[in-house]
């Protein structure tokens, strides 16, 4: 049977985010969510699919108690991370091995 969900942006995302770290379809994911919610299961994902991920999600914020949330990296030290990850990419898929600094 096919319905709409009208889930706020946030939660979408979260839950499409899931899906891809458990291998999963976003329908299989919400399917299992949806039957364990009716079931009355606390951990869905991880009673019915053993191949579901247990590990939580990633945190972008670092914490320090009594201080507001503080970015643990800063936007340069990303894009250079996300930079470098593209060029060994393209090195390998191109067949190349990348360059020494």
């Amino acid at each position: 049977m096919r319905t709409t969900l009208d889930l706020p942006d946030p939660l979408f995302k979260e839950v499409k985010t899931r899906a891809i770290q458990e291998g999963v379809t976003l329908k299989e994911l919400l399917a299992t969510y949806i039957e364990a919610g009716l079931r009355g299961r606390s951990t869905p994902a991880s009673d019915i699919d053993p191949r579901a991920n247990t590990h939580p999600l990633p945190i972008a914020w670092e914490r320090v108690p009594g201080e507001p949330p503080t970015p643990s990296r800063t936007n340069a030290e990303i894009e250079a991370i996300l930079d470098q990850e593209d060029m060994d990419n393209h090195h390998r898929v191109m067949g190349q091995t990348r360059p020494k600094p």
